[in-house]
């Protein structure tokens, strides 16, 4: 069981190591991204934070932003899942 605790808490820092990456660019436009969990179904639950919060291009910048990059670097994730972003027309976690 600790060994599954540890590839939890592995996965959760990785995620956390790709956000820091992203988030320059993010506070660049007054927004940000904060990782609420790493659900036992390997779904990274994130909150996108001041300008990303509230803007009408939130989906996109998950998707083409966010989702794409963490696809790319820890494969693991089954998907990506924004707490205040509507899901509308997204594609699926490729």
């Amino acid at each position: 069981m600790v060994e599954h605790l540890t590839s939890d808490y592995e996965l959760r820092e990785r995620v956390e190591e790709v956000l820091d990456a992203v988030r320059p660019s993010l506070q660049a436009h007054g927004g940000d991204v904060n990782l609420i969990d790493v659900t036992p179904e390997k779904i990274a639950r994130v909150e996108l934070t001041g300008a990303c919060g509230g803007c009408p291009m939130a989906s996109i910048t998950l998707k083409l932003g966010i989702e794409r990059v963490l696809a790319e670097e820890v494969p693991e994730l089954a998907g990506v899942e924004a707490v205040n972003v509507e899901p509308g027309d997204w594609p699926e976690f490729e």
